[in-house]
């Protein structure tokens, strides 16, 4: 498939996702929600997912009015619209996704471009990224799974200060209150990015599907549900050939080779 909005590249196992709308902070119209569900759809054998923005922004949130549809003051309905068939699509496909997802904030992530950047496994941030829900300073709410994410994330305490106060949480900030994985210095984040995402490629990707999945059941559900969750998981995990591949290597002292199978 050919794509406008975004760059896809793939390298072996890992594909990188590139928010290619640089000229305005790879802010978001409906159109690239679309696109990046689709590269998620047809990850084929890919075993991790890179992404990150061109130029000097993540993505500085939804643009409505690059497909006609007017700012989300002049529209409320065509907003409405654009979430529940374009935004919220393609973030449920990031989160939903069996391969970890690793993500390079390198500068904004706002309103939708900070619940796109949230929705990945890891999120590393450069030093001079920072993450804003502004919709305050419109009288509008938090969108595209923001809340959720949030919420769970950092606590209500610290998720209402910044959704009711629309502050910029920096990187080393956001790092230290559990938002993100790890800020970095500027320079050094795609590198590092890309080598946590290339080490995930090359790992137990069946392991990693079920983890994912026993983290979501732990979010929301109970104990017993979890311990079920756990066990069912281990029981696919230990079926996989990587899961045979890891204990020979343990018991002949070296590195596994992981396939993804």
């Amino acid at each position: 498939m050919s794509y406008e909005t975004i760059l896809v590249e793939k390298d072996g196992p890992l594909t990188t996702i590139t928010l290619n709308r640089p000229d305005r902070l790879n802010a978001m119209p409906p159109q690239m929600a679309d696109e990046i569900g689709a590269a998620f759809y047809d990850l084929g054998d890919s075993r991790a997912v890179l992404i990150t923005g061109a130029g000097k922004g993540f993505c500085s949130g939804a643009d409505l009015a690059a497909r006609g549809e007017g700012s989300a003051l002049q529209n409320k309905g065509g907003s409405h619209r654009a979430l529940q068939n374009h935004y919220n699509p393609a973030i449920n496909q990031v989160l939903r996704a069996d391969v970890p997802v690793v993500c390079a904030v390198n500068g904004p992530a706002a309103g939708v471009g900070c619940s796109l950047a949230l929705a990945g496994d890891f999120v590393l941030a450069g030093k001079s990224a920072y993450f804003l829900q502004a919709f305050v300073n419109i009288g509008l709410v938090p969108d595209g799974g923001s809340t959720w994410l949030l919420s769970r994330a950092i606590g209500r305490a610290r998720a209402t200060r910044m959704m009711m106060l629309g502050e910029k949480i920096g990187a080393e900030q956001a790092e230290d209150w559990g938002l993100i994985y790890k800020a970095v210095d500027d320079d050094a984040l795609l590198a590092e990015a890309k080598a946590l995402a290339q080490k995930l490629a090359n790992g137990p990707t069946v392991a990693y599907a079920t983890m994912k999945r026993n983290i979501a059941t732990a979010l929301d559900g109970d104990l017993t549900q979890v311990l079920l969750a756990e066990a069912e998981g281990q029981r696919t995990a230990g079926a996989s050939k990587d899961a045979t591949e890891g204990g020979m290597a343990f018991l002949q002292k070296r590195k596994p080779e992981f396939k993804g199978e």
